[in-house]
């Protein structure tokens, strides 16, 4: 008798665990008459905490309509981020889904890491067709497609416009607008705006987000026919009149009209101190921040060729590791679909011709006057041009900016300084 009591109470106890497991809320899921745990795709990403609440929702919606499918984010600051993917490669455990650079897909390409998803050109719903072309040719290895961006933002120049009209100075869209927008305009305006109070220290211009940002000079070489490299990044080329003529400007500016600030000084254009700021057209949504004066964007100044600003670019890539690679893909279909695009384009300048042109990208709150986004981005971005990408880049873009360095610390001849920078870069390209 007792060993019946002990089997039927054994019985029990398993009946309940059992029932227990099946009513479970956590990572169990029903599928028809079969069970299985959630999957869990991670999700690798540099942006900030706006960012970081964009895609928060998106991901939430893409959970709804793909139940069984969670979705891990991590954000990784952006000066640490190549090296975090490369450490993950090394150890077998990169994320499902990254964002990616136009700096980093060389060396992404030539580490075989990348998977392929040119399967979406046959997906007549995700419209690839959208796209526009050249967005794609980043990305392209052959006739394989690894990845889709999401971001093209060319750099534009945001001004205050408080400062030019107390200057008396004539906006700079409407002398873009007549051909006038020069770079020895801009040299000129810069001086006029430019105030050595000591109370109420103004400059006219600033290049550099955070001293690191020297690529966007690049814009006098290529608006003159020239430019830092080669097209195919196998020579420094800088060393030539319009790099002289590039380093020559910046170094004016600094010490002689004192129109730009010096290295190390902490200036920023929000704070309303300078008078035009060099970055791509995402800052925008820091400036919409800005309440104390007007400010708009406008093109990049223009050389003997015309205006040529530089393209950055950002997208999505997937990873051949992936455990869950159909899952990753339905994740980037969402993520770069055109109900994904028109959520991230508070943000970011969409490659999607549909999202583009449509008042989701156009009329985002405090943006700057329509038409100004039309000229300074939207028409400036066939004109654009991207560095070429090198699998040592960062060892390229660190002997560029001790180049720089020595600019700023006043350390010998332009012409010195850079055949110093073609000697120590070439040797890296070879």
């Amino acid at each position: 008798m007792k060993k019946a009591s002990l089997a039927l109470m054994t019985i029990l106890l398993i009946v309940i665990a059992v029932g227990c497991s099946s009513t479970n809320s956590g990572n169990i899921v029903n599928s028809g008459t079969q069970q299985k745990e959630d999957i869990e795709l991670k999700y690798l990403m540099w942006g900030n905490q706006g960012h970081m609440d964009v895609y928060s929702k998106l991901i939430d919606g893409f959970k709804q309509e793909n139940p069984g499918i969670q979705v891990v984010m991590e954000s990784v600051p952006f000066a640490e981020y190549q090296q975090k993917i490369s450490v993950l490669a090394a150890g077998r455990t990169l994320p499902d889904i990254a964002w990616v650079s136009e700096r980093m897909i060389p060396q992404f390409k030539a580490n075989g890491i990348l998977a392929d998803v040119s399967e979406f050109k046959n997906d007549a719903d995700f419209k690839l067709d959208d796209y526009i072309p050249s967005t794609l040719d980043l990305f392209r290895d052959g006739e394989q497609l690894l990845g889709l961006p999401f971001s093209t933002p060319p750099v534009v120049m945001f001004y205050n416009k408080t400062l030019f009209d107390q200057a008396k100075l004539i906006d700079p869209n409407m002398l873009a607008s007549e051909g006038k927008w020069t770079w020895e305009q801009f040299e000129q305006s810069a001086k006029a705006i430019s105030s050595s109070d000591a109370k109420n220290r103004i400059y006219g211009a600033n290049f550099f987000r955070d001293w690191k940002t020297w690529a966007i000079l690049s814009s006098y070489s290529w608006s003159n026919g020239s430019g830092p490299f080669n097209t195919d990044l196998t020579a420094f080329t800088w060393n030539d009149q319009y790099g002289l003529e590039t380093f020559d400007m910046l170094g004016r500016m600094m010490f002689t009209d004192q129109s730009h600030p010096k290295a190390g000084e902490q200036v920023s254009f929000d704070a309303g101190n300078v008078g035009m700021f060099f970055d791509n057209y995402s800052y925008v949504s820091k400036a919409r921040e800005i309440t104390n004066f007007e400010w708009s964007i406008a093109p990049m100044p223009s050389g003997t060729l015309g205006s040529v600003p530089m393209l950055g670019q950002a997208g999505y890539t997937l990873f051949k590791d992936s455990e869950h690679p159909e899952e990753a893909k339905q994740l980037l279909k969402y993520f770069a679909s055109q109900t994904g695009m028109e959520a991230t384009a508070t943000y970011f300048v969409p490659p999607r011709t549909s999202v583009l042109h449509s008042d989701v990208f156009l009329n985002q709150p405090n943006n700057p006057p329509v038409e100004h986004i039309i000229q300074a981005v939207i028409d400036e971005m066939p004109k654009a041009r991207m560095l070429p990408g090198h699998i040592r880049w960062q060892d390229i873009d660190n002997a560029v900016l001790q180049g720089f360095d020595r600019l700023f610390g006043r350390s010998g001849s332009t012409q010195e300084n850079l055949a110093k920078m073609q000697t120590e870069v070439d040797a890296i390209l070879k």
